[in-house]
């Protein structure tokens, strides 16, 4: 079962770094944000669009990296799409926990959150390769990036 489920998680991973969700320049963003990962050479540049009240409407991504980084920029637009910056900033500090954490327990249990870090769940096996956490958190750096209007993000 274990094994049929990673197996699962890698076909998602894949999955979405060769077919990419939210890939493109959009539009009209009103927060842009570069990301560069110096180990691997990932690189992406994010873009959002926030509405009056705050709330991330628009989530996307230009660049190349591995699937990972890839994978996980996909993931994380659609999870963000509707957030406020604190709902967002939280659930980084969730994905982070997921990805580098043995006993990582979610430090929200909201049900907006729990349907989000199931989606991300995908990511758990990335903490036996540490040099792929950096690959899998890129995005989610440059997206806390982003909403502090900064324009550029490491994984440094």
């Amino acid at each position: 079962m274990l094994d049929e489920l990673r197996d699962l998680y890698q076909e998602v991973i894949l999955d979405h770094g060769r077919a990419p969700r939210n890939h493109g320049r959009p539009p009209a963003s009103d927060r842009e944000a570069e990301g560069y990962n110096p180990l691997c050479g990932d690189m992406l540049t994010l873009y959002l669009r926030l509405d009056d009240e705050g709330h991330i409407t628009e989530a996307a991504f230009e660049g190349k990296g591995c699937a990972v980084s890839i994978a996980s920029a996909s993931l994380m637009t659609e999870v963000v799409k509707g957030r406020s910056p604190a709902e967002a900033e939280r659930l980084f500090e969730n994905f982070h926990g997921l990805c580098t954490e043995d006993e990582f327990h979610p430090t929200s249990e909201t049900a907006a959150d729990a349907d989000a870090l199931e989606r991300l769940r995908v990511f758990t096996g990335i903490r036996q390769f540490p040099i792929r956490v950096k690959c899998a958190t890129l995005a989610w750096h440059t997206l806390r990036a982003a909403l502090h209007e900064e324009r550029h993000a490491s994984t440094e």
